[in-house]
C-alpha cells in the first residue's frame, strides 16, 4: 500500500475512532464536519484512500469500511478527557468538584502542539460561536493554559463565568468575539480576563 498524507491518516483515524464509537461509519459529510473542510474535499481524500487500498465505499450512505491488511498500522489508543461543569475562580482548574465526567478521545486527532499539556472538555450551551462550528451541546476540547495567541478559541473566566470566544485586544481590553452575528463582542479590562484554556478539538455526537 501507498504512503498516507498526514490529513489522509487524520481521516483515516477519525474513521476508525468513529466505527468504534458509533458502531458505524461516518457519512463524508460528517468528516468534511468534523475537520472544517468541504464535502468536495472530504469526498477527495476518501478517493486518495481507496486508491490507495485502505477503504472501500459504495454509492450507499455509511458504506465506508476500512481494509486491515496494513498490519503495520498501529492500534488507537483511547485518551479519557475529563469533562468539567463549572469553573470556579481560586479553584484549580482539574479539581474533582469540576469534573462531571468524561469521554475516550483518540489522541491522533489532537493536533500538534498538544502534548505536555493537560487536557480537559466543556459543554458549550448556546450558539455564539455557531459560525465557527461549534454548536449548542457540543463539547470543545482543550488544552489547559494561562496565555493564549490573538485569535485563539479561548475557555475564558469572567466575573465568575465561563465562556468560549475567540480571543482579541482592542483599545487597551480584552475583546471576547463571538462566530454568530446576533451576538456583539464583549470587552474587559485586562485583570477581569483570565484564560483557563485554549481550545484544540471538538467533540459532537449525534
Amino acid at each position: 500500500m501507498k504512503g498516507l498524507t498526514e490529513k489522509q491518516q487524520q481521516i483515516l483515524d477519525f474513521i476508525d475512532s468513529f466505527n468504534r464509537r458509533e458502531g458505524m461509519a461516518p457519512t463524508v459529510y460528517e468528516i468534511a464536519d468534523y475537520f472544517g473542510i468541504k464535502s468536495a474535499t472530504a469526498f477527495a481524500h476518501l478517493r486518495a484512500l481507496q486508491r490507495k487500498g485502505y477503504v472501500t465505499r459504495s454509492s450507499k450512505a455509511r458504506s465506508l469500511t476500512l481494509l486491515r491488511s496494513d498490519s503495520s498500522r498501529q492500534m488507537s489508543f483511547s485518551l479519557d478527557i475529563p469533562i468539567l461543569g463549572r469553573i470556579s475562580a481560586g479553584m484549580p482548574l482539574l479539581a474533582e468538584e469540576h469534573v462531571e465526567s468524561t469521554i475516550s478521545f483518540d489522541p491522533k486527532l489532537l493536533p500538534h502542539g498538544a502534548g505536555g499539556h493537560k487536557i480537559f472538555g466543556l459543554k458549550v450551551f448556546g450558539e455564539s460561536m455557531r459560525e465557527l462550528g461549534i454548536m449548542d451541546g457540543d463539547i470543545v476540547i482543550s488544552k489547559q493554559t494561562s496565555t493564549a495567541s490573538i485569535g485563539n478559541i479561548v475557555v475564558a473566566l469572567v466575573e465568575g463565568e465561563t465562556t468560549v470566544k475567540s480571543l482579541y485586544i482592542a483599545n487597551g481590553q480584552i475583546e471576547l468575539r463571538p462566530a454568530n452575528s446576533d451576538f456583539e463582542s464583549q470587552f474587559y479590562a485586562l485583570d477581569k480576563v483570565f484564560v483557563q484554556g485554549v481550545v484544540i478539538a471538538l467533540h459532537r455526537t449525534y
